[in-house]
């Protein structure tokens, strides 16, 4: 077989993402806190980019732009000057205690300052960091104390000692090396410790936790009123204490991207644009790129490249506010009801019949209502928690939404006794009662999906 080489034309389609594309994308999906942090960096980054003031009209843009004009001359001729110098400038900033907060101290910080406060000698203090230095953000120590003190060089008395000094620390609990060591360490603290307690938490930690309390008064030998009790007490404790000192930097703020106000008896959207500033292209740039025979090939192309990504920023901009008000528009529309009486009109709604609507495609109507909140006369919601499956109703086929079902097991399971807690079939023949066909499997996964425990570890004694 003789191999040949060839040169031919093929024609063929290919959907190509162009940065421009990818860009209109990303910003579509930004919150309102992201877009703002974005639009910051793109400011300094790109000259042909500034921000237009809230005062400014047609007015002043046409004084800027005759400024701009006379302005000209003298930047080419700075920029044509070859002994160009760059001056920095601190930016003044105005003393003030609002520019200055506290930081909360991490759980080793927390630790390490009470173990200085607690230790007598040199031997004490490094057993003690690296004690604390073993101790995860959940609040556990993770090292064995054999392989700590063949470390060290010092002898096992010595890290017991110093352990249980750690152990006396805030947060109760921390230093624990399991679970039932770190409630019992709770426990002690509190001064609720009790042989009772003890035992359960040490031998009948999986029966507790599966609501088994008549199996486990049973093998104590007490009656299971005691058991409740100490169940009521242990689920007070914290089992991760810890926690309580981690991510204390990550502060999350929720601005709402879109706000819905009825003004007589029409509801108004508004997109919040009031946390990134407006922007404008420089017309001194502008004008300055006007004049290509000034400027080296490089340096045209550049400003040529900044012009545009400065164009295609702002555009992207007000399609996302475009976008984004279309589909809150579509969404109060059809959720009219819940905003006027509550959960329980809350209609099934997906992606596709907001897309159908407002005539885009579903990926968009997706990504418009990624890490997006609305704030509405019922409370702050993530535009994605209008959108669920619905069941059918007895009445005419009509559908109800997922989560005012969820509601109406919620309400059920809060007025139910508490000595005689209803089963999952019950609550599902108490449903179709009121008008909503579900299944016990059905009622068994939103209970779980809203972390209500099964009927034996609801039921008190």
């Amino acid at each position: 077989m003789k191999l040949v080489q060839d040169i031919s034309i093929q024609q063929q389609q290919k959907l190509l993402m162009t940065p421009e594309l990818r860009q209109a994308i990303a910003i579509l999906q930004m919150s309102t806190l992201e877009l703002n942090e974005y639009i910051q960096r793109e400011l300094e980054e790109n000259p042909f980019l500034e921000e237009k003031e809230a005062e400014e009209n047609g007015d002043y843009e046409k004084e800027a732009a005759d400024n701009s004009e006379s302005k000209l001359e003298d930047w080419l001729e700075y920029y044509n000057d070859r002994d160009i110098g760059f001056l920095s400038r601190e930016a003044e900033t105005e003393k003030s205690f609002e520019n200055f907060f506290a930081r909360r101290p991490s759980l080793y910080e927390h630790l390490e300052f009470q173990l200085r406060l607690s230790c007598k000698n040199r031997d004490e203090l490094a057993i003690g960091n690296y004690l604390i230095g073993s101790i995860d953000r959940n609040g556990y120590l993770g090292i064995d104390l054999k392989e700590l003190a063949s470390h060290l060089e010092v002898s096992l008395e010595q890290v017991e000692e110093v352990l249980e000094m750690v152990h006396s620390f805030h947060p109760h609990g921390v230093g624990a090396r399991d679970l039932p060591e770190c409630l019992l360490l709770q426990l002690k603290h509190y001064g609720k410790e009790s042989f009772l307690a003890r035992i359960i938490i040490e031998q009948h930690m999986d029966d507790l936790a599966r609501g088994r309390l008549n199996k486990i008064a049973q093998a104590l030998t007490v009656p299971v009123h005691q058991v409740q009790e100490i169940s009521d007490l242990i689920r007070t404790l914290d089992p991760r204490p810890g926690l309580q000192y981690s991510n204390t930097d990550e502060i999350k703020y929720i601005i709402p991207d879109v706000f819905v106000e009825k003004v007589e008896g029409e509801y108004i959207i508004i997109v919040n644009d009031f946390h990134f500033p407006r922007l404008m292209v420089n017309h001194l740039y502008e004008n300055i790129l006007r004049q290509p025979d000034s400027f080296p090939q490089d340096t045209k192309k550049y400003m040529e490249d900044k012009m545009g990504s400065a164009i295609w920023l702002i555009r992207s901009i007000e399609q996302r506010r475009m976008t984004l008000y279309k589909v809150a528009r579509c969404i109060v529309d059809i959720q009219s009801e819940f905003l006027d009486k509550g959960i329980e009109y809350l209609k099934p709604l997906n992606l596709r019949q907001v897309a159908t609507i407002v005539d885009v495609h579903e990926s968009t109507v997706s990504r418009a209502t990624t890490n997006k909140y609305i704030q509405t006369p019922q409370g702050l919601f993530e535009l994605k928690y209008f959108f669920g499956a619905g069941l059918e109703s007895c009445y005419g086929g009509e559908k109800v939404s997922s989560k005012s079902i969820k509601r109406k097991v919620e309400e059920i399971i809060a007025e139910e006794d508490s000595l005689k807690p209803l089963s999952d079939e019950a609550i599902a023949k108490l449903l179709k009662k009121r008008g909503y066909r579900i299944s016990r499997r059905t009622v068994t996964k939103y209970r779980q999906e809203m972390g209500i425990p099964a009927t034996t570890a609801r039921k008190r004694f």
